[in-house]
């Protein structure tokens, strides 16, 4: 078992590398964070500090420089909670709808480059299995991943 860990260890290392290389860097794109949290919310709903914590394991300090910056950026703002909750609540603007949309865009084009020579069962083999691998992660972990037709919802 060795040997596939440290295998697969190397890729995952890799992978995480590759895919900022598929797209450009120029200006407009959303850092990592951003986009990961824009996703989440767009999943999910408007979002409190508390909930963005608990979603993601990450200290408040950590999501106030975060969404500090993306309210910078106009791509979130803050709202009162809908349901009538104290805190207030994080949402996406058009303009984080638009650029999440269009870096998403530039993510699939990537990646439809690097799997043109792919058949579509071995690239819904490799999509199953990477599912299979966050959800095993996300079990260990305690946070899944919100999924029944998140993939969809990003679109």
């Amino acid at each position: 078992m060795d040997k596939p860990l440290d295998q697969i260890e190397f890729e995952t290392m890799l992978l995480g590398r590759h895919m900022s290389l598929l797209t450009s860097r120029g200006g407009g794109r959303l850092d990592r964070s951003a986009y990961i949290i824009l996703s989440r919310i767009r999943v999910e709903g408007p979002m409190s500090i508390g909930q963005l914590r608990d979603a993601f394991g990450l200290d408040t300090s950590t999501l106030n420089r975060q969404t500090a910056a993306m309210l910078r950026a106009g791509v979130v703002e803050r709202i009162p909670d809908p349901d009538g909750g104290i805190a207030r609540k994080f949402a996406i603007t058009e303009e984080g709808e638009r650029r999440l949309d269009d870096d998403r865009t530039e993510n699939v084009t990537g990646l439809g480059k690097v799997l043109a020579d792919w058949s579509p069962d071995e690239a819904a083999q490799l999509a199953a299995c990477l599912a299979r691998l966050n959800r095993d992660i996300e079990r260990l972990d305690g946070r899944p991943w919100p999924r029944d037709g998140a993939a969809d919802r990003q679109r």
